[in-house]
């Protein structure tokens, strides 16, 4: 089996910064593109960032010039540096990774269980 387990999250105030890590473990051949989501009370969960395995980004305009996704592909370790917080980024934040467990099967999308950041003075 896969997990991704996320850290990171907490209380910060407007204007501050926070990075999140999550880590894929289990049985990995290799992971493909591996992202952040967010789900704030009463909306739908939006995608933030995601990064290939080749090292792409894609951001959500909300967050652009403000967060920062990277991964350690030794590590299997996806993180999301947030900058310049704003209460409405407020939201439990989920990893996602497309994995593959053994070479030549499709890749499966696995979620950790999210971190709640909130951003509050």
């Amino acid at each position: 089996q896969v997990q991704l387990v996320e850290s990171g999250g907490g209380l910060v105030q407007p204007g501050g910064s926070l990075r999140l890590s999550c880590t894929a473990s289990g049985k990995i051949f290799s992971i493909d593109t591996m992202g952040w989501s967010r789900q704030a009370p009463g909306k739908e969960r939006e995608l933030v960032a995601r990064i290939t395995s080749g090292g792409n980004t894609n951001y959500a305009d909300s967050v652009k010039g403000r967060f920062t996704i990277s991964r350690d592909n030794a590590k299997n370790t996806v993180y999301l540096q947030m900058n310049s917080l704003k209460p409405e980024d407020t939201a439990v934040y989920y990893c996602n990774a497309q994995i593959r467990s053994d070479l030549g099967t499709s890749t499966w999308t696995y979620w950790g269980r999210g971190t709640q950041v909130t951003v509050s003075s």
